[in-house]
């Protein structure tokens, strides 16, 4: 009877010791998964303002560029436009030149 008894008291706590263990492996587990999802979390808020700073970065690099586009644009239609006005007054000039060439001497 003895030996059943340690039997049965054995059994008992080696039931408990494995619940005891089973529950703090879960707790584990659960930690684990916790620490993991807000690891993913700060990851994706990590990579969610990189991508807002390199998409400003780039709108702010194209305004420029935009900008300096049109400043040149601007520079070359005032440069041509000096240019046609000059070649018109020259043509004017020597137009004037060569009537007065041709008319007759008094």
């Amino acid at each position: 009877m003895k030996s059943r008894l340690i039997a049965l008291l054995t059994a008992s706590a080696l039931a408990v010791t494995l619940a005891a263990c089973g529950d703090s492996a879960k707790e584990a587990a659960d930690k684990a998964a916790a620490a993991t999802k807000d690891a993913a979390a700060k990851a994706a808020a990590a990579t969610k303002d990189a991508a807002d700073k390199a998409a400003a970065a780039t709108k702010e690099a194209a305004d420029k560029a935009a900008a300096a586009t049109s400043d040149a644009a601007s520079k070359a239609a005032d440069a041509t436009k000096d240019a046609a006005a000059k070649a018109a007054d020259a043509t004017k000039d020597a137009a004037t030149k060569a009537g007065d060439a041709m008319a007759p001497k008094k």
